[in-house]
């Protein structure tokens, strides 16, 4: 990453980058700035040879979402522009070919559970919470509920929204927020197992199935199944699929091919 970044860390170990929030100082909100860093480190990620990403954060808090300082006294251009790249930020997120871990240790609330919500799959410890706290104020959390809406459904998320009071960790687990709750000294580890499961198989497999999910999730059904029959009829020429459909039937393991940096393909 470059050294110029100023509030994200990234980390590679082995096949897995961890992106980190890194400012604790200001509860990781999303301050322009930083949105852009994140943008960033999830284009570089998508583009490497790594298998899997995991989003966590430094400091006590996961993020307190949007950075309110940037907002106020601000003309209609400047805070469309301001939710344009956080719009930019999430779509980046589920664009990228790897499988996404949301870490979540503390509170993630507005922008910050939107990022939850907009993970390809979610972690938190028991000391996790989360919240769309418009509802109390007077501006409703609109963008936030584009993701958490798709993640948890319209009366859970009307509810989110309209009240603003948070939800623990476990709630969100039962509403399908995130994939588990647990304690505390077990959230690396069950992040990091969640994300193995999630890496098995052929990477670039994964990629097409990605991709093709987030295209199809909103269409109708027969729109779907037309869209999901083309990709899956293309997919199944390619390499890995062939290696694996060749494999099963010869009752032996498969072995695919290493994933490649998108830019060398």
């Amino acid at each position: 990453m470059p050294e110029s970044l100023q509030f994200i860390l990234s980390e590679r170990q082995r096949d897995t980058i961890t992106i980190w929030l890194n400012r604790p100082e200001r509860l990781n909100v999303l301050s322009l700035a930083l949105m852009e860093e994140l943008t960033q480190a999830f284009l570089d990620a998508g583009e490497s040879d790594a298998t899997g990403v995991i989003l966590a954060a430094k400091g006590r808090l996961f993020s307190a979402g949007h950075d309110f300082a940037e907002m106020a006294h601000q003309d209609l251009k400047s805070v469309r522009n301001l939710f344009g790249v956080c719009t930019t930020m999430m779509q980046t997120i589920q664009s990228i070919p790897q499988p996404v871990v949301a870490r979540v240790h503390a509170l993630a609330t507005g922008g910050g559970c939107q990022l939850v919500a907009t993970a390809d799959l979610a972690v938190a410890s028991h000391d996790a919470t989360f919240c769309t706290p418009g509802g109390k104020g007077g501006l409703f959390c609109t963008t936030p509920m584009v993701a958490v809406g798709r993640s948890i459904g319209r009366k859970r998320a009307l509810e989110m929204a309209m009240t603003g009071d948070a939800i623990d960790a476990r709630t969100a687990e039962s509403w399908g927020l995130i994939n588990l709750a647990v304690p505390t000294s077990e959230l690396e580890g069950a992040s990091t197992r969640l994300l193995r499961r999630a890496t098995r198989g052929s990477s670039s497999s994964k990629g097409i199935g990605k991709r093709a999910f987030y295209e199809q999730i909103d269409m109708d059904q027969t729109d779907a199944y037309t869209y999901a029959t083309d990709v899956m009829a293309a997919a199944s020429l390619t390499p890995d699929a062939q290696e694996s459909i060749t494999a099963f039937i010869e009752k032996r393991q498969p072995k695919f091919g290493a994933r490649r940096r998108r830019r060398d393909r």
